[in-house]
């Protein structure tokens, strides 16, 4: 009887580590989590560490259903409403590729396919950013303003606010709305083309008791080039 048990347990245990998939984590899913994950999820950083395997492996599961929940990478911000150029929301094939790793044994591949590990800077988010001007409750501007993006300073937890521009002839911009604001995530939204708006212009959305800055031109250096995903490897490919 003690030896069918110990063979069941062992087979199980086997039965774990099936591996049905040709994808890795570290050709593969280290890219992703590289270029939308890990400025948060590293060691020191907002959040537990996937910098690694041996990191990533127990939150495996999880990472698949917060992905697929939309939950993760956080935004903090209504979709659609305002273009911004860091949005890292991961792209149905990223997520279909960690899918899959996950459900195909999570297997972790050979350590010279992984890319270079990302640095870390200061955010200069955290910083104090020359010539921002800061909005609370509704303000006019009194001269042009060429607007890189926003930056929330004091949200309510789970607060809410559509942030909009209008123009002196009356026409609205949508600027951002934020969606049950985290503080915990906190980071600029960085327009995809900065926004000239006059003076003259209303800022609307911002109640008196949060605040955002209005991020000028040059406050944030350009995009840096992320890290390319495996481009010639599939789920079949071997």
């Amino acid at each position: 009887m003690r030896g069918l048990l110990l063979f069941l347990i062992c087979g199980l245990a086997q039965g774990h580590d099936v591996i049905t998939t040709a994808l890795t984590f570290d050709r593969d899913i280290s890219r992703i989590l590289y270029t939308s994950c890990v400025s948060c999820h590293h060691p020191d950083g907002k959040a537990f560490s996937l910098m690694t395997y041996s990191d990533v492996r127990p939150w495996a599961v999880a990472m698949k259903e917060e992905i697929l929940q939309r939950r993760m990478p956080p935004w903090g911000a209504v979709k659609g409403f305002g273009d911004f150029r860091n949005d890292q929301a991961l792209t149905p094939e990223q997520m279909e590729r960690i899918v899959s790793w996950v459900d195909g044994g999570v297997p972790e591949g050979e350590p010279k396919d992984l890319p270079p590990a990302p640095k870390f800077e200061d955010d200069p988010a955290l910083t104090q950013i020359t010539g921002a001007l800061k909005v609370s409750g509704e303000h006019k501007l009194d001269k042009p303003f060429s607007v890189e993006g926003l930056l929330p300073q004091s949200i309510p937890d789970n607060a809410s606010l559509m942030i909009t521009a209008q123009l002196p002839n009356g026409q609205i911009e949508p600027l951002v709305w934020l969606k049950n604001y985290k503080a915990q995530f906190d980071h600029p939204f960085l327009f995809r083309k900065p926004l000239d708006v006059p003076a003259g212009t209303v800022i609307r959305g911002v109640p008196a008791n949060a605040a955002v800055l209005l991020l000028p031109v040059g406050s944030f250096p350009p995009p840096v080039q992320k890290t390319e995903e495996s481009p010639h490897h599939t789920e079949g490919s071997k």
